[in-house]
């Protein structure tokens, strides 16, 4: 069985043309997605794909109807190819249901194990270069030593709650406990001990 997939573009808002072709070419169904293609969830495609058995064909007017991304692409002729469903691309002259056809589905493999291949590469560069820098992967700590500093100043003033700290130093409650482990009553036991230097553990 051949079935058709279209879907609608904001420059060719009609399908006429796309459900014309995939109809003269023999499809016996037609599934029509009216929603934009740079949305994730495409439910005519999935629909179509439910429908597919093994040995069938899923037949496009162009390769932009059925993906507006290489990994878009690479996913859905990967499940194509895993569930022994060919696949036939009007105007591009695609058709994997061919002895020669079949190495399209190859291609779109080893394109994205190519662009695996590049992302780790940049991702270690990347790292390499911070490290070399003197700086660590991660994200920046949402606290620094001058934060920490001004918080405790302001736990030892008991007027000040720890939401009002939170809040001025942009982080949640749980930020300030988790780089001042005791929070208020640790600060004040420590400025009872050394009460000119609330400002460290230690005096």
């Amino acid at each position: 069985m051949i079935v058709g997939y279209a879907r609608l573009s904001t420059r060719d808002p009609s399908p006429a043309v796309q459900l014309d072709a995939l109809h003269h070419a023999g499809c016996e169904c037609v599934f029509t997605e009216k929603m934009s293609g740079a949305q994730r969830e495409r439910p005519e495609l999935k629909a179509a794909l439910n429908y597919l058995n093994a040995g069938d064909t899923l037949m496009v007017w162009k390769l932009d109807r059925l993906a507006r991304s290489t990994r878009q692409l690479v996913a859905t002729t990967a499940e194509l190819q895993r569930r022994n469903v060919g696949l036939r691309v009007l105007t591009q002259a695609i058709d994997t249901t061919t002895p020669g056809g079949s190495l399209v589905f190859h291609v779109f493999a080893a394109v994205a194990e190519f662009e695996r291949e590049l992302g780790h590469e940049r991702t270690h560069a990347g790292l390499a270069q911070a490290k070399a820098m003197g700086r660590r992967g991660g994200r920046k700590p949402s606290m620094g030593p001058a934060e920490i500093k001004r918080a405790r100043a302001m736990l030892a003033n008991p007027s000040i709650t720890v939401g009002e700290i939170a809040q001025q130093l942009g982080v949640q409650p749980s930020t300030l406990y988790r780089h001042i482990p005791g929070g208020r009553s640790a600060v004040v036991q420590e400025s009872v001990i050394c009460p000119h230097r609330v400002d460290r553990f230690v005096c």
